[in-house]
């Protein structure tokens, strides 16, 4: 089966990320394909590389980061919701003229139009937060 995820959950607002991220782990360790999994709203927070979490805590955002690398995931920030929240790539931050970029590593940038796809394309559409 092919998933689409949707992530609107900020990763320490409460459990919506993390259990996004078990689901996208569990389906594809049962052999199912995982199209894209898309953050949106405060869910664009789980692509910023500066998250630094407590010692003794789990650091969401890295663990995304580890799946793509391991996985292969197409992980994409929205570009709208990045830009309200300062997660930003290369691009987006000399377009606005910023100092920094924040987007951490397997996450990319990119519009609506993506999760549309994913959505269209996907047997099942699943949303967390």
């Amino acid at each position: 089966m092919r998933f689409a995820v949707l992530v609107n959950a900020g990763p320490y607002q409460y459990q919506g990320a993390d259990t996004a991220w078990h689901f996208t782990r569990a389906a594809l360790d049962g052999g199912h394909d995982i199209l894209r999994v898309f953050f949106y709203h405060d869910g664009a927070y789980n692509g910023n590389r500066l998250l630094v979490p407590p010692q003794d805590e789990r650091n969401v955002g890295a663990r995304w980061s580890r799946l793509a690398a391991e996985r292969g995931l197409d992980l994409v920030v929205c570009v709208a919701a990045g830009q309200r929240r300062g997660v930003l790539d290369a691009a987006e931050r000399r377009r606005h003229g910023k100092d920094a970029d924040v987007l951490a590593p397997g996450f990319r940038i990119a519009g609506l139009g993506l999760l549309a796809e994913a959505a269209i394309l996907a047997d099942r559409f699943v949303t967390f937060g």
